[in-house]
């Protein structure tokens, strides 16, 4: 079941709260867990970029990423669930009441990376004999 909540994501913040190498490693880490909840997120960093759309995930670049999501949060947080994640106090405060607020640092250590339904491939190869693979195969080409 899909998470209804907005999550906006203070860039830097994360980056420099979870010892991250890239901007793209964020990325990439909270594409998969906003997928794997079924909500939606922006990552917003300061400077400047291409925004870049990756599946559930925006991602911004704005001159002032704190005035970007204070902006967001107050767009949307009378119409959804909005979430703030910034180490930043003054972005969380000015969220407003209606909207959860969680530091960067909290959120990493609440974070799990979401676990993938295609494990290791060839879990059963790995336990037959080269024979048996053999004749599976030969079965599987209707030899």
């Amino acid at each position: 079941m899909a998470e209804p909540t907005l999550y906006l994501f203070d860039g830097f913040n994360l980056l420099h709260a979870g010892g991250f190498r890239s901007p793209e490693e964020v990325r990439d880490l909270l594409a998969s867990w906003v997928a794997a909840k079924g909500a939606r997120g922006v990552l917003v960093f300061d400077g400047h970029g291409s925004d870049e759309n990756h599946g559930s995930l925006e991602v911004r670049w704005a001159e002032d990423a704190d005035s970007a999501i204070e902006r967001l949060a107050a767009e949307y947080r009378t119409r959804e669930q909005v979430a703030v994640v910034s180490s930043d106090e003054a972005v969380r405060g000015t969220a407003g009441a209606l909207v959860r607020k969680l530091s960067s640092r909290r959120f990493l250590e609440e974070l799990t990376p979401p676990e993938h339904a295609d494990r290791a491939r060839g879990d059963l190869r790995d336990k037959l004999d080269p024979e048996t693979l053999a004749r599976l195969e030969r079965l599987r080409r209707g030899h």
